[in-house]
């Protein structure tokens, strides 16, 4: 386990159904993957120094830059871009930064521009659990791009992407049909609790983004993971026992 958490970033494109509710999109990790292996997350990944360097230079956070650039190499699915590319140019964009094109000139020769109002700070999490590698993860929310975008994935970021409610998700895990690490549950808990977009950036603006650090609590003889009751998450404990970390 490495010493200091690893910076991340992801971002949770949120969609609302005309039926009324919304959806995320949620990514399936890869088998062989050194950390989460199969778990469904929120597209995302570490900091890298070349989002630094544009984050820099756009006067703006380096954890955003990266959720822009993540979304588009595990989805091609645009985010946080101006004017909004067509679903041509975003695979084109997809396939350029999984050939590790920088974000910056990617976007400069399109014509394209960063749109940091487009994603707003959700949470930030710090776990300690016994890990193959910890993160020190940003989570932001961003309402999907118009149109009726679908996930292109591509062998090698993810086994497999989709558009879904987040109650049905934690469903599928209950039942055993997916998998999810501590964070994603959590996350997807607070997410249950709207049914639109603009609830959900309301709830994110509404909370502090204090790093959320779990500890172990114990009450009746057992033993929980608790985080803070104050971050908008509606459930703050988890049985230790059993629980899988990734």
């Amino acid at each position: 386990m490495s010493a200091d958490p690893i910076p991340a970033a992801t971002v949770i494109l949120v969609r609302d159904r005309e039926r009324g509710g919304c959806e995320v999109l949620m990514v399936e990790r890869a088998g062989g993957m050194a950390f989460a292996a199969g778990a469904m997350v929120f597209p995302g990944g570490r900091i890298d120094d070349a989002d630094c360097d544009f984050a820099r230079a756009l006067g703006t956070e380096p954890g955003l830059v990266a959720a822009v650039r993540e979304a588009i190499e595990e989805t091609a699915i645009p985010v946080g871009l101006t004017p909004q590319p067509d679903a041509a140019m975003a695979a084109s964009l997809q396939e350029e930064l999984l050939a590790d094109r920088p974000l910056s000139a990617a976007l400069e020769e399109r014509g394209l521009k960063l749109y940091p109002d487009g994603l707003v700070p959700f949470a930030r999490w710090v776990p300690q659990f016994h890990a193959v590698r910890r993160f020190d993860t940003l989570f932001y929310v961003a309402a999907a791009p118009e149109g009726n975008w679908q996930p292109r994935v591509v062998e090698g970021e993810c086994a497999s992407a989709e558009w879904a409610a987040p109650r049905e998700v934690l469903e599928r895990e209950q039942a055993g049909d997916a998998r999810l690490i501590f964070p994603t549950r959590r996350t997807l808990e607070r997410l249950a609790l709207h049914s639109s977009f603009e609830e959900i950036r309301a709830d994110a603006q509404a909370h502090p983004i204090d790093p959320i650090t779990p500890w172990v609590a114990e009450r009746d003889g057992e033993k929980f993971i608790t985080i803070p009751a104050d971050l908008g998450f509606p459930v703050t404990q988890e049985k230790l026992d059993g629980l899988w970390r990734g």
